[in-house]
């Protein structure tokens, strides 16, 4: 079972806007400890000032590292990065796909908070459909890019080519 803390700041489900929300998925590697290998941290840090700047949202930070591969696996997955591999294909090298997650824990708790629309703090058109697949409409995708360093340019670049996430000037 997929483990989830929502942080919730003000009256999310008051008439009005749609509130701001962010979906993190756990990176114990860039949250906790700033890698300069991803922009989690970053991401996670403008969603919260962002939320607490409206004076009400929600972050949704799900428990799944690595996009789902797990803490171990990702640790390997660095290592198979160092040798020049990039995010995408260091998982699949390991026998994964390149992105595992799920939503729908997500979309359990913006049901659980009875929200049935949503402006989405995100670069990824994966939680956006998945969001809009359960029945939660997304009235708008606020960016989530950070200004990348060049540790995570590459990485970024990835993100954008291979996932197909939404960044501008990459």
């Amino acid at each position: 079972m997929e483990s989830v803390v929502a942080l919730r700041m003000g009256n999310i489900a008051s008439k009005g806007p749609a509130p701001l929300v962010r979906i993190h998925s756990q990176c114990l590697t860039g949250d906790v400890f700033g890698s300069l290998r991803c922009d989690c941290r970053a991401q996670l840090e403008m969603a919260l000032e962002r939320i607490a700047s409206e004076g009400r949202g929600l972050l949704i930070y799900e428990a799944q590292e690595g996009r789902g591969i797990g803490l171990l696996n990702k640790l390997m997955a660095y290592q198979l990065q160092d040798g020049g591999a990039d995010t995408v294909q260091a998982n699949e090298q390991l026998g994964f796909e390149a992105d595992l997650r799920t939503y729908q824990v997500a979309v359990g708790v913006l049901q659980h908070f009875g929200l049935r629309a949503v402006r989405l703090l995100s670069n990824n058109p994966d939680k956006i459909r998945a969001l809009e697949e359960a029945g939660i409409q997304v009235e708008e995708r606020v960016p989530c890019q950070v200004q990348p360093i060049a540790s995570t340019r590459a990485y970024l670049r990835t993100k954008k080519e291979k996932l197909g996430h939404i960044l501008e000037g990459l």
